[in-house]
């Protein structure tokens, strides 16, 4: 009924091959205008799902609320003592805090008056009391660091032990772990290398490390989403703060930079490595591939100016249609080129057996015209059945895929549009004149007779892999989680790594907000209880608990060490003679007590140290001394302050924090940490479902990885559904036969569980990244499965040697090639795609030409 009508259009082209060239260019003109003037691109990730959607809503109203945790470049420092990875982060933190163009905001969350002041209220009794106990056996050392906080009064306070020992008094059990503190950091300065001390890891122990091992400086910079790295400016600029940091640039500070900013803008930075490179050698490949379907570069030129053109009108219906690509959507161009290119093989290698079936004698205008009437409907019944599997997706509530339908849909209309109007102009105008030779696959022919004569085995092999299918479908995996398709090895997602070892920072978390505090903290006492939670934190937990039994420690410390703490006089700075007269005084007093200790006493080594150390020169000695004291007198004012802690409560939490956990009406903000080092999608599951047994409402980040997920899921579930649905409609209606309709269907059907079989075995999940090869499997499985049962309905004998079975598999090895430079991709979401594209077309290529062949009906005409 079409076919007709379908080749009076394609004579027409090509009868007026000007005038549809003109057309098409003022057509490309305004399809550029419109992509240059409203098409943009969006890497925001919260535009990807519905607003309706219950958990975005929740998402949407924490970050609404509490907007200090969104959109976050985050320095992680590090350095070999506490000391110098806190003045690192606070260096850092004023010199950010100056760019006041580039970052909204700068903070670092542990440099706050209320818990430095608190510290020793935070510890547990037990640990409290060991600490306290150990800080007053101390006292007489720390007196005369306090008198003389110098190398000078370090090593007099090192010669009272030599004293103690000798008269029997001290007990240097007490004082091991930093005796051996002060025996290693003399040693590196008597070696001529002098490293700062750290003062605190000497007095606190192990206890320095309750707060995690590194500093966080939190900045929200100004975000220009135009830009595929919207935080590009801001993260240069921090790169810039972070070179200049004097420890930094000494080696003795490592900062990292992470974040929710870093890891989106590194991720678009490593899909774009080595991006050109692999396009070019995929364009070379397809062009490679394209000439040896077509045989010459007068048919190769025109499909290639018509996939441009058809790529070009697609994005200018883009740029009316959606106006803002997302990240899922802008893969477009690689679906429509997919497909696209497929039925410009078709009707190109048709065309030539036109050409040569008459043994080169008919004209060009009717081998258009022919062409057009024999694979037009086809083309037509292809494109009209990809493109309902596309628009299947739009109504979703994933709306990054139903952007993506709505364009390739539209795509598929325009390229067929364009197979069946510029095309044959530009055949017409290129002036093909084809030498006679046969078209088809004739080695394939051997293999058309194997697949009829052992059908039922063939049928039977499928069967049982699609039954298997069945059986894994269970087992498809979805990672829902976006860290696991970023690049491992990017600077943003090592820091992220180094953060989720530790609960306090690790990132997987669930929040809720409650209509008040006392709610919230009886809610804290529930979710405490579950087993992979770590701790539920709350305002209240800013205010420290059992300080009725701390309170009376810390005063009873503070009578007996603040005395001594405030010195009537402190002494002037010494001089290098100063500093080795002490050296040499301390060693005269350790020297007479060594043999009462043992071989590996830390004394041992701190005498040798001191004797090489009083004979280095005096800018040696002088650089030793600012190496051992350099953090003493920080140390030294943060022991004076929280010796003089006092009675707190929620009243006395400051602004900076509170806002971060109470809303102006009173609602209270609760936030639950998973245990730390976990990151697996099954025990996020887990985590999920545990609090929301306790609070259903809970959302934060494990919330939105689980439901994401979820959503995705189900939005390719009911478009799956939706899709098979309108193209057994289309098939039916343009088929007419239930039969032909099930021939088609059927290897669709397989190759999509041959795919499952695939992804389970190998495995490879899906993810964010890789979903959109179930789509072009609907399109490209249509697409080659409606060439052969169409030319099987018109009497073609030996599908597999036909032009038909040449167009399918140079049409599948252009494909395959652009999917396979994806695959090579440096970016791991990315190469999943591509491999798992491959694989889908893989299968989708097996099914079409084995079972395919295999399933058509034995007609009385066929010889086997």
């Amino acid at each position: 009924m079409l076919a007709g009508p379908l080749g009076r259009l394609v004579a027409y082209c090509a009868r007026h091959a000007v005038l549809i060239l003109c057309l098409a260019a003022l057509l490309a003109g305004g399809a550029f205008l419109a992509t240059a003037t409203r098409l943009g691109v969006s890497t925001n990730t919260n535009e990807l799902f519905s607003a309706s959607l219950p958990w975005e809503q929740r998402s949407a109203r924490i970050s609404r609320d509490f907007p200090q945790t969104n959109n976050v470049l985050i320095a992680v420092v590090g350095a070999d003592i506490p000391e110098q990875a806190q003045e690192t982060a606070q260096a850092l933190t004023q010199a950010l805090g100056k760019q006041g163009t580039l970052f909204k905001t700068v903070r670092m969350p542990s440099d706050n008056p209320y818990l430095q002041h608190n510290a020793l209220l935070f510890l547990t009794p037990p640990k409290l009391r060991a600490l306290l106990n150990a800080t007053i056996a101390a006292q007489p050392f720390l007196g005369q660091m306090a008198a003389d906080p110098s190398a000078r009064g370090l090593f007099q306070a090192l010669g009272l032990i030599g004293e103690g020992l000798a008269r029997g008094q001290a007990n240097l059990a007490t004082f091991a772990g930093p005796l051996r503190g002060f025996a290693a950091n003399l040693t590196e300065a008597a070696n001529g290398h002098p490293t700062p001390l750290s003062w605190e890891q000497l007095l606190a122990g192990s206890l320095v490390d309750q707060g995690g091992q590194y500093q966080f400086v939190i900045t929200q910079p100004r975000l220009n989403y135009s830009s595929f790295q919207p935080g590009g400016a801001a993260t240069a600029a921090m790169n810039r703060a972070i070179a200049a940091l004097p420890d930094v640039k000494a080696g003795e500070a490592h900062v990292y930079i992470t974040g929710s900013v870093a890891l989106d803008d590194q991720e678009f930075a490593t899909v774009a490595q080595g991006a050109v490179r692999e396009l070019l050698g995929s364009l070379a490949l397809i062009t490679l591939w394209l000439l040896l379907a077509v045989r010459s570069w007068r048919i190769l030129v025109p499909i290639v100016i018509v996939l441009l053109f058809g790529l070009l009108v697609t994005t200018g219906f883009a740029a009316i249609a959606v106006g803002t690509l997302n990240l899922v959507s802008v893969a477009f161009a690689v679906l429509f080129i997919g497909i696209a290119v497929d039925f410009n093989i078709q009707f190109s290698v048709r065309f030539r057996a036109q050409r040569n079936a008459q043994g080169g004698t008919m004209s060009i205008h009717d081998a258009l015209a022919a062409t057009g009437r024999e694979t037009g409907v086809q083309i037509l019944i292809a494109a009209l059945a990809t493109s309902a599997g596309f628009l299947a997706f739009t109504p979703t509530d994933f709306k990054g895929v139903s952007q993506l339908g709505l364009i390739a849909g539209g795509g598929m209309l325009m390229a067929f549009v364009g197979s069946m109007t510029l095309l044959p102009a530009l055949l017409r105008l290129f002036c093909f004149r084809s030498p006679v030779r046969e078209e088809g696959v004739t080695a394939a022919r051997p293999v058309d007779a194997a697949l009829r004569r052992y059908r039922r085995p063939v049928i039977a092999v499928f069967a049982l892999l699609g039954l298997l299918g069945v059986v894994l479908l269970p087992w498809l995996h979805f990672d829902g989680d976006p860290l696991h398709t970023k690049d491992p090895k990017s600077p943003a997602v090592e820091a992220l790594h180094l953060l989720i070892a530790d609960p306090n920072t690790s990132p997987y978390s669930a929040e809720m907000l409650l209509p008040n505090l006392a709610q919230a903290d009886a809610l804290a006492v529930r979710l405490r209880k579950l087993p992979l939670v770590h701790d539920a934190m709350t305002l209240d937990s800013f205010v420290p608990s059992h300080q009725a039994q701390k309170l009376p420690l810390i005063q009873d410390a503070a009578s007996l060490l603040l005395p001594t703490l405030f010195p009537f006089e402190i002494a002037s700075p010494p001089d290098a003679a100063a500093i080795r007269a002490a050296a040499l005084h301390t060693v005269a007093q350790l020297l007479p007590v060594l043999g009462k200790l043992p071989a590996d006493d830390p004394l041992r080594a701190i005498t040798s140290a001191l004797q090489r150390l009083s004979t280095q020169p005096d800018a040696a000695l002088m650089a030793a001394n600012q190496a051992l004291v350099r953090y003493l007198p920080v140390q030294l004012a943060q022991l004076r302050t929280v010796l003089q802690a006092k009675q707190v409560g929620l009243h006395d939490i400051p602004p900076a924090i509170a806002r971060e956990w109470i809303l102006p009406d009173g609602q209270a903000h609760v936030v639950v940490h998973i245990k730390g080092g976990i990151s697996d999608n099954r025990t996020l599951h887990q985590f999920l479902a545990q609090v929301q047994s306790v609070y259903p409402d809970a959302t934060g980040t494990v919330s939105i990885i689980v439901e994401s997920a979820n959503t995705i899921v189900r939005a390719f579930e009911i478009a799956a559904v939706s899709a098979l649905a309108m193209i057994t409609l289309i098939l039916t209606v343009m088929l007419r036969r239930p039969r032909d309709v099930a021939l088609v269907l059927a290897p669709l059907l397989l190759s999509g569980m041959l795919t499952v079989v695939l992804c389970v075995l190998l495995p490879q999940p899906l993810n964010f990244a890789n979903i959109i090869a179930l789509p072009l499997l609907l399109g490209v499985g249509v697409s080659f499965n409606i060439y052969f049962v169409m030319n099987w309905r018109a009497g073609l004998r030996g599908p597999l040697a036909s032009p038909t079975a040449k167009a399918i598999l140079f049409s599948a090895l252009t494909t395959g090639t652009a999917f396979g430079s994806l695959a090579l991709s440096h970016h791991p979401g990315t190469a999943s795609m591509g491999r798992l594209l491959l694989m889908s077309l893989g299968c989708t290529l097996l099914a079409t030409l084995v079972l395919e062949p295999a399933l058509l009906p034995r007609r009385k005409q066929d010889p086997y």
